[in-house]
């Protein structure tokens, strides 16, 4: 692999069509860089393609991409993949992210479900993931995902994470919100989940909302205000691995650009308290957090 990702910074925000017009115009100074899902934007032209255009030209971008479909057991989508580094080199993003699942079977599923739990998946998905890799010519991010339920469980979900990432020699995108639903859903200790996690491979993380179905049962929605748990959980990471980029999702219900900022400005707010108390964040050349 020939590119190795320039390391973002700060907090960041998922770029929305409801308000790329507004961030064009006037780009958000609480925004430190930008996050597009390439499947949204590849061979996209006139209008929403300039103002695309124009802001990749002049600020940090990432891709979490959501059609990879990792986890199927169908072949991987190799034109797919294709068309994904295309779009990437075009742009000059160095950094793809995509989500430790599935969403395909010889046809789309229209969700992303869970891979099951076992050694036979680590090694067919870390398969996968070093021939994306490979054709990508960039390491990858997998983030942790929501999920309901866990068929075929043979291991625990953080042992199936971390065995993913050490076979196939990828990075990982920290979703915080995921974490506290699935501690919820699933009923384990979430602090002791961060601590599992492997810091060196953190690119950056995602906080977003979520529904709360019922005492026992939160839905992963993208679409309400980060609650004050998620905020306390970032807090948690932050002091277990040092301040790494942390990006605000946020896919329906999407209120004016200044309601989110006021949120990516919390993130930077908690990331200065604690760059503070710990000292500036230590990169290595990969742009991987060193946890000391």
């Amino acid at each position: 692999m020939n590119m190795t990702p320039d390391p973002v910074h700060g907090a960041g925000l998922g770029l929305r069509r409801a308000f790329i017009a507004a961030a064009a115009e006037q780009p958000p100074l609480e925004v430190s860089f930008w996050e597009i899902a390439p499947e949204n934007w590849i061979a996209v032209g006139g209008r929403w393609g300039r103002l695309l255009r124009g802001l990749t030209e002049r600020h940090p971008f990432v891709c979490h991409g959501l059609s990879l479909s990792i986890g199927s057991p169908a072949p991987l989508d190799v034109p797919f993949v294709n068309r994904i580094k295309t779009f990437l080199d075009a742009h000059q993003i160095a950094v793809y992210t995509e989500h430790l699942s599935y969403c395909s079977d010889d046809g789309q599923l229209y969700d992303l479900m869970p891979i099951p739990f076992t050694a036979e998946a680590v090694q067919h998905v870390a398969r996968r993931i070093r021939q994306v890799q490979e054709i990508l010519e960039r390491r990858i991010a997998l983030e942790n995902v929501s999920y309901y339920a866990a068929p075929g469980q043979e291991m625990r979900e953080i042992d199936f994470i971390n065995a993913v990432l050490d076979e196939a020699d990828c990075d990982l995108l920290l979703d915080v919100n995921n974490i506290l639903v699935n501690s919820i859903n699933h009923r384990y200790d979430p602090i002791a989940f961060l601590d599992a996690l492997p810091a060196e491979r953190i690119v950056y993380g995602h906080i977003a909302g979520h529904y709360e179905e019922a005492p026992d049962l939160r839905i992963d929605t993208h679409g309400a205000d980060v609650i004050e748990p998620v905020w306390a959980l970032l807090e948690q990471a932050y002091a277990r691995f040092g301040v790494f980029p942390t990006l605000l999702e946020r896919d329906f219900n999407i209120p004016p650009l200044a309601e989110l900022t006021a949120e990516v400005q919390r993130i930077s707010d908690i990331q200065r308290q604690y760059t503070d108390q710990l000292g500036a964040p230590r990169v290595t050349a990969n742009g991987h957090l060193a946890h000391a």
